[in-house]
């Protein structure tokens, strides 16, 4: 499905980044492994996905700094010849009330889940431009469809990185280019299994499906996307959620 295409995977060394690394490569595609802090963890999915016959490589960059990132894609345009996939799910979170919640804590997450966002999207668009050809998955959130009390700077993010998606959905749908949001609900990852059972229950409480989520059930959807199934969606924000955002 994805054969012949190349992918940058940022925040890919775990959790839900770590299942899309591995999903896209299984349907063919070699895979650009980002990663900020978790070397050990992106070699990980690096060897994992050449043990099972892939290609993939990992690489360092922070996706909030606007100049590594550049540095970064022209590495990798350099190495692989061309970037088809780009799938924008590193992010982080800084809860707190917002009577708490510190302007470094908002800017911090602002920075890495929006602005990086923007960054690569920013220092791929002339190489798509230029390929006419290109998907484009930015990670949002259930957080960012809905709101989410504690969660100010984390909902605004994902809410922009919405209104950012549309925005270059309508730039480039007319050289071929797709652009398209993922917003995920409750997935079990580190992040969720570190919450309380009571956190964990009341969340429950508000999914249809009465069950939580499974990071392979975000990362089909991408590789969908990313496929030439999905030539005819672009602009779409598509909740994986088990119905939360109804």
């Amino acid at each position: 499905m994805l054969t012949g295409k190349v992918a940058l995977v940022t925040g890919a060394s775990r959790g839900i980044g770590r299942q899309i690394a591995l999903t896209l490569a299984g349907y063919g595609a070699e895979v650009i492994v980002n990663y900020n802090g978790s070397k050990e963890k992106a070699e990980a999915v690096v060897k994992e996905i050449e043990e099972k016959g892939g290609r993939a490589v990992a690489v360092q960059c922070s996706v909030a700094d606007y100049e590594a990132c550049g540095v970064m894609i022209t590495q990798m345009l350099e190495q692989f010849g061309h970037i088809d996939i780009l799938v924008n799910n590193a992010g982080i979170t800084k809860d707190n009330l917002m009577i708490k919640m510190s302007e470094a804590d908002f800017d911090a997450v602002i920075d890495t889940n929006l602005k990086g966002t923007f960054n690569t999207i920013k220092h791929m668009y002339r190489p798509f431009l230029k390929q006419k050809s290109g998907r484009i998955i930015n990670m949002s959130s259930v957080s960012g469809v809905l709101g989410n009390a504690g969660q100010a700077n984390y909902a605004a993010s994902k809410a922009g990185v919405i209104g950012l998606t549309k925005s270059m959905a309508r730039e480039l749908a007319s050289r071929n280019i797709t652009v398209n949001a993922v917003a995920p609900g409750f997935i079990d990852t580190d992040m969720t299994q570190a919450m309380t059972d009571a956190a964990k229950e009341a969340t429950l409480q508000q999914i249809p499906l009465k069950r939580v989520g499974k990071p392979e059930d975000i990362a089909e959807t991408v590789a969908f996307l990313a496929s030439d199934k999905a030539g005819y969606i672009t602009g779409q924000v598509i909740s994986v959620d088990g119905g939360m955002a109804i």
